[in-house]
């Protein structure tokens, strides 16, 4: 996410990420959730033995429950608070949540300092992993990315990066390997797997002098291509840098947030400066002490984390939600101008179907069992890559004899035609 500065409890998702670890996985969850449940359990032990733990003499019983579970639950956060007092931004939420704490602590409100660090960080744990599940489908997005490019230099084929390759170069691109680069076929056919860019699952027929996009998937015959883009210039080099910035683009929301909590922090802690100060020299009688009380109150109940935090999590949630699905939204804005849409007009294949085909029935004449009529198709279509080829070879699922096939001619975008056995030409 963009650099944000925030403040009061809460940052953006990325800026958090700074001081506290976001993405969780299994070894992190038994790590952290150890301390944060012997937090938990002090905590509700002192809630249920409150009063007698505070009527012992000078409170003893109940600071020796309750701070343990305070320094358990909140120490990353004082640890952060100590740094940046010397060689950071103090105003952050670390820092208001601290004096807060310490200020409950000190009016004897010693649930109260614990609960502020213990929901923190029971906050902190599951937006963690919310985000680590986000980052997750949002890489798996971007397994669209080439990992190298096959350079034919001087007849001789070198792996590079896609990011070396110059424009005019000549790259070679083998069955089953991604398309590294944008460019002209020059020698060559194939069929292309372009799902990843487009979500048509029916393969691209491909020959000399058609152009080719970066991120498709070559099936079948190798190719020979003149770049015509650079790596940085690619269409899959712009889907890789539209899903990386996708949260960069703030909704109006959010940019409210994100004002409202940067100034927040200060405002509160001067606030509660001015409680403590400003009544005793101008109210009669008003005690130091008194007053004092009330700027801590203050402290304590203004750290409003459920706002700033829910705010660019939920955006951040919502887009990797979203990517796991396949779907590329290139922004939070575009999240809000999506409750405002009516009516979604989506192309079938790909998109509602999986654009794989399968027999479903079959229908035989003249004489022929299914099995035959069947074996006969397989056999015909045993030198196809098509998907419908493959679907009845898949449905036949026998031992084939290729040799059986002869005078094979594939008819575009009608079937194949040829003899099996030397008997009679079979269609298909």
């Amino acid at each position: 996410m963009a650099n944000q500065n925030s403040c009061a409890c809460c940052h953006s998702v990325e800026n958090h990420a700074h001081s506290h670890n976001h993405e969780h996985d299994e070894s992190d969850l038994q790590r952290e959730l150890m301390p944060l449940s012997m937090a938990a359990v002090l905590f509700i032990i002192g809630l249920i033995w409150q009063k007698p733990l505070h009527n012992t003499p000078y409170a003893l019983a109940e600071y020796a429950v309750f701070i343990p579970a305070y320094l358990i639950s909140g120490w990353s956060v004082l640890s952060s608070a100590g740094r940046n007092i010397l060689r950071g931004p103090i105003f952050d939420e670390n820092f208001l949540m601290t004096i807060a704490t310490i200020g409950a602590i000190a009016i004897h409100e010693l649930p109260e300092a614990v609960g502020v660090m213990l929901f923190f960080q029971v906050g902190e744990l599951f937006q963690g992993f919310a985000v680590g599940r986000s980052r997750k489908s949002i890489k798996s997005l971007l397994e669209v990315r080439p990992d190298k490019a096959n350079l034919l230099v001087e007849g001789e084929i070198r792996e590079v990066a896609p990011e070396e390759v110059k424009i005019g170069e000549i790259i070679v691109i083998k069955p089953g390997e991604k398309v590294p680069l944008d460019g002209e076929i020059i020698s060559g056919n194939s069929q292309l797997d372009t799902s990843a860019l487009t979500g048509e699952s029916v393969p691209q027929t491909v020959r000399v002098g058609d152009n080719i996009l970066a991120g498709v998937i070559n099936q079948t015959g190798s190719l020979t291509v003149r770049v015509s883009k650079l790596f940085t210039e690619s269409s899959i080099a712009k889907i890789l840098d539209l899903v990386e910035n996708a949260s960069s683009k703030k909704a109006p929301t959010e940019k409210f947030i994100t004002r409202f909590a940067r100034h927040y922090t200060p405002v509160v802690v001067f606030l509660s400066l001015a409680v403590a100060l400003l009544p005793p020299l101008i109210i009669p009688g008003a005690t130091s002490e008194q007053w004092a009380y009330r700027a801590l109150v203050l402290l304590v109940i203004s750290c409003p984390c459920g706002l700033v935090i829910s705010i660019p999590l939920g955006y951040f949630g919502g887009i990797g939600g979203a990517a796991k699905r396949g779907i590329l939204v290139k922004g939070s804005t575009f999240l809000d101008a999506l409750t405002a849409v009516k009516t979604v007009i989506f192309d079938k294949t790909g998109t509602l179907t999986k654009g794989v085909f399968e027999v479903s029935q079959i229908s035989p004449y003249n004489g022929y069992s299914k099995h035959e009529l069947l074996s006969l198709a397989a056999i015909a279509e045993s030198q196809s890559n098509h998907p419908v080829a493959r679907s009845i070879l898949k449905a036949y699922n026998d031992n084939l004899t290729k040799s059986d096939v002869t005078d094979y001619e594939e008819i575009p975008g009608h079937g194949i035609r040829t003899q099996v056995k030397g008997v009679r030409p079979v269609s298909a």
